[in-house]
């Protein structure tokens, strides 16, 4: 365990250094706030395993869905927030575009998250350029029309050029990680840093995939993962989610969360912190 809690530490200390490169504000205040965030971590996961709360994901597998878990992440419930999905190509002059960027590293399951959200009537508008994948869905939000136009940008090298454009007025970016690989965490370094070049006031999101994969991993490692996702939410000041688009698991909350942020609308998102479920952490 001190291995890994060394390790995790080490993690943050490198991460937070390279952070300060591309924003120089975040130095001292944000490390400190880091190795607070760390033990508060610590001191509530003694708690859980205290309280001996069984976690029902882990008999999450790729071969079943989740039908409670879809019912609960379809639309947005009842708490002033009701949509329902406008069909057809919309392009009239009150329609309002929100242009959202996903990046991330190859075969972390950002287009299947993306289809999961559109559906397969939007997917099939879908527009496949050189690394950039197009997707858009469009939304009656308490009587406003809300398009989603969704830049999915491959995770190869080739596709570093598609960042300006893709980053370019978006108003979220969606900066997405394997959670059963540690790698692709990492990388997000990489592409917060060519992200902010080009857009500094987009709402930063930190999204880890395969949650339904993650849940499988032994507790320790899933906890140094989580250790290590929110110390790089804390740097970026972004929210954390984990999900899966396989089960469904805060994919459309994601998207709700940004329409609510942008929009003032009465809907507050519920941190959870426990190990074994999905995190939610800002």
């Amino acid at each position: 365990m001190a291995q890994t809690i060394n390790e995790a530490t080490g993690k943050m200390t490198q991460f937070c250094r390279k952070i300060v490169q591309v924003n120089i504000k975040w130095s001292i205040i944000e490390r400190v706030s880091g190795f607070r965030e760390f033990f508060r971590f610590i001191w509530e996961r003694i708690l859980t395993c205290s309280m001996g709360k069984p976690s029902h994901y882990r008999r999450l597998s790729q071969r079943s869905s989740s039908p409670a878990m879809e019912a609960t992440e379809s639309g947005f419930g009842h708490d002033g927030l009701a949509t329902t999905m406008c069909s057809g190509y919309d392009s009239d002059s009150d329609l309002v575009d929100l242009k959202i960027s996903l990046l991330g590293d190859c075969q972390i399951g950002k287009t299947s998250f993306v289809m999961k959200y559109v559906g397969g009537e939007q997917e099939k508008r879908c527009i496949d350029m050189n690394g950039l994948n197009l997707m858009d869905k469009t939304l009656m939000v308490q009587g406003a029309r809300i398009a989603f136009r969704i830049w999915d940008v491959g995770g190869d090298q080739r596709s570093i050029d598609q960042v300006p454009i893709a980053c370019k007025d978006a108003v979220a970016i969606l900066f997405m990680f394997d959670l059963t690989n540690r790698c692709t965490l990492n990388s997000v370094i990489g592409w917060y840093s060519q992200a902010r070049k080009w857009n500094q006031t987009a709402i930063p999101i930190l999204i880890g995939t395969k949650f339904d994969d993650f849940v499988q991993l032994p507790p320790d490692l899933q906890w140094t993962i989580v250790t290590e996702a929110r110390a790089y939410a804390r740097a970026m000041k972004a929210t954390l989610f984990f999900s899966s688009a396989t089960h469904n698991i805060n994919v459309n909350k994601i998207f709700k969360f940004i329409m609510a942020k942008l929009f003032n609308l009465p809907w507050t998102l519920e941190r959870n912190l426990i190990l074994g479920e999905p995190i939610i952490d800002f």
